[in-house]
């Protein structure tokens, strides 16, 4: 399976998934640790790839995603974006509602 494909299984495997620097328990980065903090604080159930495990991975989701950096949020298989649209859309409430209508947030 190339990267692509692997990169397609990974977005069915959950509503949310979040491309980071690390783990959500041990983030890499500031701006991974943000991301995960925010979907954190929406109580949100979501799946992380640590891209430093897949090399390939990391540089395919750079064209699959058409988005250069790191974290990469998708829900639904749609890419939301990175930390600082996840920021603000969790300051505005947008974040909340997605992940509610996504089916990520315990009712």
């Amino acid at each position: 399976m190339n990267a692509i494909d692997r990169i397609k299984t990974q977005l069915t495997s959950a509503p949310v998934v979040l491309y980071m620097k690390g783990t959500p328990d041990f983030p890499q980065c500031g701006f991974s640790a943000q991301t995960v903090g925010a979907l954190r604080a929406c109580n949100a159930k979501f799946t992380h790839f640590n891209i430093f495990e897949d090399p390939e991975v990391r540089e395919a989701l750079k064209t699959y995603s058409n988005w250069p950096t790191f974290p990469q949020l998708y829900v639904n298989g749609e890419l939301i974006g990175g930390c600082d649209i996840a920021l603000q859309m969790y300051r505005s409430g947008e974040l909340q509602k997605l992940l509610s209508e996504a089916g990520a947030v315990p009712a």
